[in-house]
């Protein structure tokens, strides 16, 4: 276990609140723009796949389909991670994990702001009827848990 994870732990266990990101990892998870979602399989084995994420409060937010794979693991188990890795050396990396729903309600703003991070243009936000005939959800996983930090810079 890293330093950053036992300090993850202790600050849930010690505030008995929602764990929050820090400065430093908040910056790298906003710079950033994909990550690797990993969800389980029906048969226990994990299932991984390349996404665009939005950090939003304690909680990271992906866009995809309901029929999905993941969409449906989260459903069944109601957890996930990501793994977030820079792009450049010394290559920090960020893994977030935690409880996971899929959201059908309420996700204009959310899955605009995730076009945004993919295409780099802003949308307006479309209603959750033109999201479902679109079968557009949100992921949410919710940070219980902030491991493998590694080779972030300092916080300013």
């Amino acid at each position: 276990m890293t330093s950053i994870t036992i300090y993850y732990l202790i600050k849930k266990l010690v505030t008995g609140e929602p764990m929050t990101f820090d400065p430093p990892i908040r910056e790298f998870l906003t710079a950033a723009r994909l990550g690797v979602v990993c969800t389980i399989r029906p048969d226990g084995r994990p299932r991984q796949s390349v996404t665009y994420y939005i950090p939003d409060g304690d909680r990271v937010l992906i866009s995809t389909e309901s029929k999905r794979g993941k969409a449906r693991d989260v459903i069944r188990d109601g957890w996930a991670s990501t793994c977030v890795m820079g792009q450049e050396a010394p290559y920090p990396s960020v893994t977030v994990e935690g409880p996971a729903c899929i959201r059908t309600a309420g996700i204009g703003q959310a899955t605009a702001r995730i076009f945004a991070a993919i295409s780099g243009n802003q949308a307006a936000p479309l209603s959750d009827e033109d999201l479902a005939r679109l079968d557009r959800v949100v992921l949410e996983i919710t940070c219980a848990q902030v491991c493998g930090a590694s080779h972030l810079p300092a916080a300013e």
